[in-house]
């Protein structure tokens, strides 16, 4: 009892000390009120996870564009949707560390390029940069257009059916993609029943999510349940990488500098594994830890973050019929041969409209609902004095569907992005901004092209039977804790 009172006092007194210290700061900055020790935790407690994006945004119509969040008895955060706030941060070269919440992926991904900070990241973003120039992306066309013809395939075998779940299909193809791609190795994950990589993949993005709100202080979570949940889960992870890792350097062991090139000097497929492989920092090898953290950055990356932006795509396309046979027309226009056509780099960058079409889905579904920085100076913004060491929630979500920015918010209009210089790119940021925007955009987007205009040619996409109310979630990813249904119609080409 006598202890309990005194571990009580003590959290009483460290919570008084801090505030006092930080009364100069975030001043006038509203939030709800927060409960002593837990704060505002309790509130996403009560909620099953496709239930905290609406609590944070009704948390922002309610107090603002810009609240503080208590996350515990003695954190806070910022949350923001602010256009002015957003500019500031991601176009900042001062603040471009990802701490707080990103610590957790670290035990998985280690400090590659999404975790790491300051001199680790210029360098490792400067090395990796040339592996997805544009002249190295054109010779993935094809590794796009074989793997998603298992996917038209698995497709077909759907249609008819009042529900089809897209989302582990997509996934499943996604990972053969950037596996292939990327890395070099076929696995087949479309071919299994289940793929444990993706099912493990799942766990930790779940796990992270219920991390980032839990009132439990990080030295205590070796003493949770979720703890042994993700040690199993990184067993498997980090084994299919290695595994990846090995094969790889033993196919390049006895490959020259010519082995990359093809006879008209064109850069060969498989630039950003090789890359690794051969690359130095400050004259000295990566080592294989080093490979594996950068490998497995760009596994979560470039599997999850384009098969939810496939899947949403699809879903917005199934309830706007109007807008699905525009894309048709466009696809007519380009190809001859509907059916058998092999887009190459050209024309798909002809979709336009499709273009538009991908980036209203990301403005309304986007991969990363929200991006995290961390102060390293104090920062003094419209009359507001933020402190070092804040930890800065961007929640890219609520600023895609901010009335003040997108008029209509809620209704799905590819047009409104016809005139992309009325659109600010620190306003519509589903691939970040600034220093630290996506490195593989570009790749990301050609992977979105050629599968969705191969489903465009294929099927029409209808609403699943019941409609479906999605229930979004912010796992570490954009999710729907439902599933994403729409229903499968073969699309009779005349």
């Amino acid at each position: 009892m006598i202890t309990s009172v005194v571990v009580a006092l003590l959290l009483f007194i460290v919570y008084y000390i801090i505030s006092r210290k930080n009364s100069k700061y975030l001043k006038n900055v509203p939030g709800p009120k927060p409960i002593f020790f837990f704060g505002n935790v309790l509130d996403f407690l009560v909620l099953p996870s496709w239930g905290w994006i609406g609590c944070l945004t009704n948390y922002m119509d309610t107090y603002g564009s810009t609240i503080i969040v208590h996350d515990g008895p003695l954190s806070i955060g910022l949350v923001t949707r602010e256009a002015k706030l957003f500019e500031h941060i991601l176009s900042s070269y001062a603040f471009i560390n990802k701490d707080g919440p990103y610590t957790y992926l670290q035990s998985w991904l280690g400090t590659g390029l999404l975790t790491s900070v300051g001199t680790k990241w210029k360098k490792r973003r400067r090395m990796l940069t040339p592996s997805f120039h544009f002249s190295i992306l054109d010779n993935f066309v094809e590794i796009f257009d074989n793997v998603s013809n298992i996917f038209i395939k698995k497709l077909e075998r759907e249609i008819g059916k009042d529900s089809v779940d897209i989302s582990p299909l997509v996934s499943l193809m996604t990972l053969d993609i950037i596996c292939e791609a990327a890395m070099g190795i076929k696995i087949n994950a479309q071919s299994e029943k289940n793929s444990e990589y993706v099912q493990k993949v799942k766990v930790m993005c779940s796990i992270l999510t219920e991390r980032m709100i839990s009132p439990i202080h990080p030295i205590l979570y070796p003493f949770t349940i979720n703890y042994f949940r993700e040690k199993r889960a990184l067993k498997v992870l980090h084994a299919h990488t290695d595994k990846i890792i090995e094969t790889r350097m033993n196919e390049q062991t006895d490959k020259s500098e010519d082995d990359y090139t093809d006879n008209v000097g064109k850069k060969q497929r498989l630039a950003f594994l090789d890359l690794l492989l051969k690359s130095t920092i400050d004259g000295e090898p990566l080592s294989r830890l080093d490979i594996r953290e950068e490998v497995d950055t760009f596994m979560f990356e470039g599997h999850d973050t384009t098969s939810s932006a496939i899947s949403f795509t699809m879903y917005a396309l199934s309830t706007h019929p109007e807008i699905q046979e525009k894309l048709f027309l466009e696809q007519t226009n380009i190809f001859e041969d509907l059916r058998n056509a092999k887009p190459s780099i050209p024309q798909l960058q002809e979709m336009k409209y499709l273009e538009l079409v991908i980036k209203e889905a990301l403005r309304l579904y986007p991969s990363v609902p929200f991006n995290g920085r961390t102060l390293t100076e104090d920062l003094e913004l419209d009359g507001v004095l933020y402190p070092k060491g804040l930890n800065i929630m961007l929640f890219t979500f609520a600023m895609h569907r901010n009335p003040e920015y997108f008029p209509d918010p809620l209704e799905f209009k590819p047009e409104r992005f016809q005139d992309s210089s009325r659109v600010n790119p620190y306003v519509y940021v589903p691939f970040s901004a600034g220093p630290r925007n996506c490195i593989g955009q570009k790749f990301a987007m050609l992977e979105l092209k050629s599968t969705l205009s191969k489903v465009i040619r294929t099927f029409e996409l209808l609403p699943a039977s019941p409609v479906q109310d999605l229930q979004l979630a912010p796992e570490t990813i954009l999710v729907s804790k439902n599933g994403i249904h729409i229903s499968l119609k073969k699309r009779i080409i005349v």
